[in-house]
């Protein structure tokens, strides 16, 4: 069992290993043997009702494509469902999920709509971004108004919808050759919402060039500097890379001091330098964990420029030039561009499902 994730478990037998992911009454798992994989699956049969569904190809409403040059992750069918749902699927096509010259707020002489189908717009499009972190920022915007919204709130819920008619396809993409390197970006903006001028926090975590975690979140108190913001937001970031850490530990990954990458030096000042400041005397003593951690050699704060800063994304709306660099570089692609050939072969059998 692992030490962390106790619906995760692993066994190793001589050179093999396998591999088993429970949720609830489905199992995925795969291994290095064909010969241990197959073993599981008799037992499994031998010791309750189940159904082999076969190869991973489906599983909880994501679409799976396994192939020797890794796997692709999506859910192209749903999202042509929910546009079919929430009849956009005549809608003309946007190429951003948000105009960078939007600025939602709580518009109170706006006019009221449906907070029903409002609600279930969201839901569908939180649901989506499990595959999508390219329209996980708008949709946690709009997600704030769910409790009064307003035309302005629907119409920016129907630009994301209109992005999604212009990038059905669009899916999270694995390398088989990507390393095993552990890495987390953080970014801030400064006062965004323009209700409680609170920051927004804005990270992800990568292993290697795989795109494995990520949020965009709305910080829960007011930053009084961009230093603040940044700061508040490495600490949300070096905590998601440390449970990281000890989940890949189950499966013999060991790492040093892991990067973490921001784009303000103020932040990395504060972080390294102990010494009291004028701008962060008063941050609460929680969001002083980066600084431990860096004491304890966990992790490593690294200053990376703007322009690379991968968990912009995740902060801002953005420029379409800027926008399709930063999902391109996270991962984020079209099945066709995803040189999926075949079935893997070589080192490790396919995931396979079973149905309680």
């Amino acid at each position: 069992m692992g030490s962390v994730d106790k619906t995760l478990f692993l066994l190793s037998r001589g050179g093999d290993t396998l591999i088993v992911q429970i949720y609830v009454d489905d199992i995925i798992f795969g291994g290095s043997s064909h010969a241990l994989v197959s073993s599981f699956a008799e037992q499994m049969n031998r010791e309750f009702e189940m159904s082999l569904m076969g190869e991973l190809q489906f599983f909880l409403g994501l679409q799976i494509k396994q192939g020797l040059e890794g796997t692709f992750v999506h859910q192209a069918k749903y999202t042509r469902d929910i546009l079919k749902k929430f009849n956009m699927g005549d809608s003309k096509p946007m190429t951003t999920p948000m105009s960078t010259n939007m600025a939602l707020d709580a518009d109170e002489d706006g006019e009221a709509v449906d907070q029903k189908e409002f609600r279930g717009m969201i839901g569908s499009l939180l649901y989506l971004a499990a595959t999508r972190p390219d329209i996980q920022f708008a949709v946690c915007l709009c997600a704030r108004y769910q409790a009064s919204p307003r035309t302005s709130h629907l119409q920016a819920v129907k630009r994301i919808f209109r992005y999604l008619k212009f990038t059905p396809e669009l899916g999270l993409w694995y390398s088989s050759g990507s390393s095993l390197s552990l890495r987390g970006f953080s970014d801030a903006d400064n006062a965004g919402c323009r209700i409680d001028r609170k920051s927004t926090s804005g990270t992800c975590q990568l292993l290697g060039t795989s795109l494995v975690s990520w949020s965009s979140r709305k910080q829960a108190s007011v930053a009084l500097s961009t230093t603040e913001a940044e700061y508040v937001a490495a600490a949300g970031c070096c905590s998601q890379l440390l449970w990281m850490k000890a989940t890949l530990s189950d499966f013999g990954l060991r790492f040093g001091r892991i990067p973490l990458l921001v784009d303000s030096t103020s932040t990395i000042s504060v972080a390294k330098n102990p010494v009291l400041h004028s701008i962060t005397k008063h941050i609460d003593v929680r969001f002083h964990f980066p600084r431990d951690h860096y004491e304890k050699g966990d992790i490593d704060l690294i200053h990376v420029v703007s322009a690379n800063q991968l968990a912009d994304i995740f902060t801002k709306p953005l420029e379409f030039d800027a926008f399709t660099r930063l999902r391109g570089e996270l991962g984020v692609e079209c099945v066709d561009n995803a040189l999926i050939k075949g079935e893997i072969e070589s080192q490790w059998t396919g995931l396979i499902a079973l149905l309680v």
